[in-house]
C-alpha cells in the first residue's frame, strides 16, 4: 500500500489539491481529509461531492460517492471529521466512539460502518492525530497502484511544496552498527514515490525483521523529498513504534527540514542535529520528540 501525505494549514489549498486529485482520475475511495474542524469538513465535503457528482455522473454532493464521518472525542483532542469514502474506516482505527451517522446536511443520514474488529489499523494514524493536534488538516491517499500513487504525490507536492528538487540522484540506503543495539540508516538521494519510498520501507523493514528496533535515520544528503516519501517517514516511524523501538531522525537536510516544518512533523518525529545527540537520546525516556 502506498501512502501519500498532505498537510494544510488553510482548507482553500486542500480544496484545491482534493479538486485535482478527483479530475486526475485519483479514485475515490483512496482519499480521506481529516481535519477538526466541522464546518470545514461540511463545506469542503459539499463543494467536492459537487466535484465528483460531474465527474462521475452521479447526485449532487456528498452522496456521489463522498461521505464524511465524525469521531466522537478524542482524549486531548476533541472531535475529529473526515471527508472520504474511507472515512468512516480511518477513524474506526483513531480511538473508539466511532460515529455511526454521517451528518444530515452531509450525506443524507447515510450509516456508515465502523471497521471490522479483526481489520488491521494503518501504521500510521496515530501519527495524524499528532498532525491535528498542531492545527492542520490532512489529505491522505491510500492506493495500491504505483501509478495511481504517482500522480497522487504530484499533486500533493504543488499544493504543499513550492521549491522543486535539482538533482535526479536515486535514492540510496545504506545500513551500519553505531553502537550496542543501535543502527543508522544513511539515506541520500530523492525519496519519491516509487523509488525511494521503497527503498526506504524495504530498509527499515529488514531492519525490524532482524530485530533492530532503535534505529537512527540520517537525512543531511537527502536531496528531495514528496509527499509520498514524508508518508514512508511516518510509516517508519509507526513501524519501529509498534514494536516497541524508537526511530530518531538525524541532521535533516535543508529540504527535509523544510517538509518537516510545513507539515509540522518536526514537533512529532524525535529529529536530532547529529547522532551523539540521538544515541544518547535512547536512554533518555523523558525526551521530548522534536527536541536534541
Amino acid at each position: 500500500m502506498e501512502t501519500s501525505i498532505g498537510v494544510f494549514s488553510s482548507r482553500d489549498r486542500a480544496e484545491e489539491a482534493l479538486k485535482e486529485l478527483l479530475q486526475k482520475h485519483v479514485p475515490e475511495d483512496s482519499i480521506v481529509y481529516l481535519t477538526r474542524s466541522e464546518s470545514e469538513a461540511i463545506a469542503l465535503g459539499k463543494e467536492i461531492g459537487t466535484v465528483a457528482g460531474g465527474f462521475t455522473g452521479g447526485a449532487i454532493g456528498l452522496g456521489a460517492g463522498m461521505v464524511a464521518a465524525s469521531l466522537a472525542l478524542i482524549p486531548g483532542i476533541g472531535q475529529v471529521f473526515a471527508v472520504g469514502v474511507g472515512a468512516a474506516a480511518l477513524l474506526g482505527f483513531l480511538g473508539t466512539k466511532t460515529g455511526a451517522k454521517v451528518g444530515k446536511s452531509l450525506a443524507k443520514e447515510t450509516e456508515i460502518p465502523a471497521p471490522a474488529t479483526d481489520e488491521k489499523a494503518p501504521e500510521d494514524v496515530q501519527l495524524f492525530l499528532e498532525v491535528l493536534k498542531m492545527g492542520r488538516s490532512l489529505v491522505v491517499v491510500r492506493t495500491e497502484s504505483p501509478e495511481i500513487a504517482k500522480v497522487a504525490s504530484g499533486i500533493l507536492d504543488r499544493a504543499t511544496v513550492t521549491a522543486q528538487p535539482k538533482t535526479t540522484t536515486r535514492m540510496q540506503a545504506g545500513v551500519r552498527q553505531v553502537s550496542a543495539g543501535v543502527a543508522a540508516v544513511d539515506v541520500k538521494g530523492r525519496i519519491v514515490v516509487g523509488e525511494g519510498n521503497i527503498v526506504l520501507r524495504e530498509t527499515i523493514q529488514k531492519l525490524v525483521d532482524d530485530g533492530n528496533i532503535k534505529v537512527l535515520l540520517v537525512m543531511q544528503e537527502v536531496d528531495h523529498i514528496d509527499s509520498s516519501g514524508i508518508g514512508e517517514i511516518v510509516r517508519a516511524h509507526a513501524m519501529i513504534r509498534r514494536v516497541s523501538g524508537q526511530l530518531k531522525v538525524v541532521n535533516p537536510s535543508a529540504k527535509v527540514q523544510e517538509l518537516l516544518q510545513m507539515t509540522m512533523l518536526q514537533k512529532v518525529l524525535d529529529v536530532h542535529k547529529d547522532e551523539a545527540s540521538a544515541i544518547k537520546s535512547f536512554g533518555a525516556s523523558s525526551a521530548a520528540p522534536g527536541t536534541s
